[in-house]
């Protein structure tokens, strides 16, 4: 060293150590493992019954969405799924807390719900504006996929509409020209019956009366009374879950049976088999689904579902599996970026869902064309007659998606 600096023999041993140092490093890090950040998860907020009358309804939607999920390992497009589940308890006064709740605490990337449709009507509202992924898995509310339709804002199910339409057909074309129909009086039941009263009057039919029970009561014995007073050709009603097992119950217990012919759409006799037994057979109904067709897809997936679930299927279930798929093909399209949401609804728009019912495309409104069956129990299956309705859609008054 001179005057306090190093010398040149110094200085550039000092180099070399630096720089030997340098490349050690170097060399390390270029043989250590590869440590790769994992994509965040997809967060799918479930808004359904688990209590109540449509728990059940509710809780087949749910493991029937985590089976396909399973089927893919866990995995929607390479993204891992978490689950957030909100019991909606079918209250449409709670819906909106439930929604925003979903929305802005969990901060949910998709929502799957509801059963109920006044539920439906209030969720929607909030995640129209939000802007938030939407698929309705069951509650058919008309304006779900009429004026509020929403380009966020999908269904894998029907409208209430639907399933009823074709019935009205049916049992004009059987000679049966006078009828009562009974329902809840709320928005599905309104509609569901409209459905029936628009087309069986379109052929010819005419109702005598229409009756109604505050949803969700099962109190029907006055109504049954009052049906066998009137004796019409036929009697069409909707009811589903707890409500359709009391209501077919109490219709064969009161000697109606042998009497007036009973009909509605296949939720009166969908999920509810076992508990109805005897009441239930023989009794016609409409749905976009059957237990019995013969399609691998329908084969496959009641097989999978029993095992999985440790129950039969259902349309519920079939309804629940579908969203799964809808979400599944959006997500495949953008490559696993939920934020991507465009090319996400492009491909959901466009999607031919291969399901257990048939397959099926959507609408503009984002309601499924689906075919309707017509079908009639046969011990514990509702078993497929024939096809009531091809390709059937929705007619989404009011929709103008923007």
């Amino acid at each position: 060293m001179t005057n306090g600096k190093p010398t040149s023999a110094q200085s550039r041993r000092r180099f070399l150590k630096t720089a030997a140092g340098a490349a050690t490093l170097a060399a390390s890090a270029l043989h250590a493992p590869t440590i790769l950040a994992q994509p965040s998860k997809v967060k799918v907020g479930f808004l359904l019954p688990y209590t109540g009358t449509y728990a059940q309804l509710g809780k087949a939607i749910t493991d029937a969405f985590k089976l396909h999920v399973d089927e893919h390992g866990g995995r929607l497009a390479g993204r891992a799924i978490e689950y957030v589940q909100v019991d909606s308890e079918a209250n449409p006064a709670k819906a909106t807390d439930n929604t925003n709740r979903l929305v802005n605490l969990e901060k949910v990337d998709v929502i799957v719900g509801p059963v109920h449709s006044g539920v439906a009507v209030a969720m929607v509202r909030v995640t129209r504006e939000s802007g938030t992924l939407t698929i309705d898995p069951n509650a058919g509310a008309g304006v779900v996929t009429g004026a509020l339709c929403a380009p966020n804002v999908f269904r894998t199910s029907f409208s209430n509409w639907q399933p009823s339409y074709p019935m009205g057909k049916v049992l004009a074309e059987r000679g049966m020209k006078k009828a009562v129909t009974l329902t809840w009086k709320y928005a599905a039941g309104e509609e569901a019956i409209g459905g029936f009263v628009e087309n069986f009057k379109a052929h010819g039919g005419s109702i005598v009366k229409d009756l109604w029970v505050p949803f969700p009561k099962v109190e029907f014995q006055s109504l049954l009374t009052e049906i066998a007073s009137i004796k019409p050709d036929a009697v069409f009603v909707f009811f589903a879950g707890g409500g359709a097992v009391k209501f077919v119950k109490d219709y064969a217990a009161a000697g109606l049976r042998n009497s007036v012919p009973l009909f509605g759409s296949g939720f009166l006799t969908d999920g509810t088999l076992k508990a109805q037994g005897d009441a239930a057979q023989g009794l016609e109904t409409t749905l976009h689904y059957g237990d019995s067709l013969i399609l691998p897809k329908n084969l496959a997936f009641r097989e999978m579902y029993a095992k999985a679930a440790g129950r039969e299927a259902d349309v519920y279930a079939v309804q629940g599996y579908d969203a799964a798929q809808l979400l599944r093909i959006g997500l495949e399209a953008a490559n696993g970026d939920v934020k991507a949401q465009k090319k996400m609804i492009g491909a959901m728009e466009s999607a031919e869902i291969d399901s257990p019912r048939g397959k099926f495309t959507l609408s503009k409104a984002h309601n499924p064309i689906q075919d309707i069956y017509l079908r009639k129990v046969v011990g514990m299956e509702n078993k497929v007659e024939g096809v009531a309705h091809k390709a059937l859609a929705d007619p989404a008054t009011g929709c103008k998606m923007a």
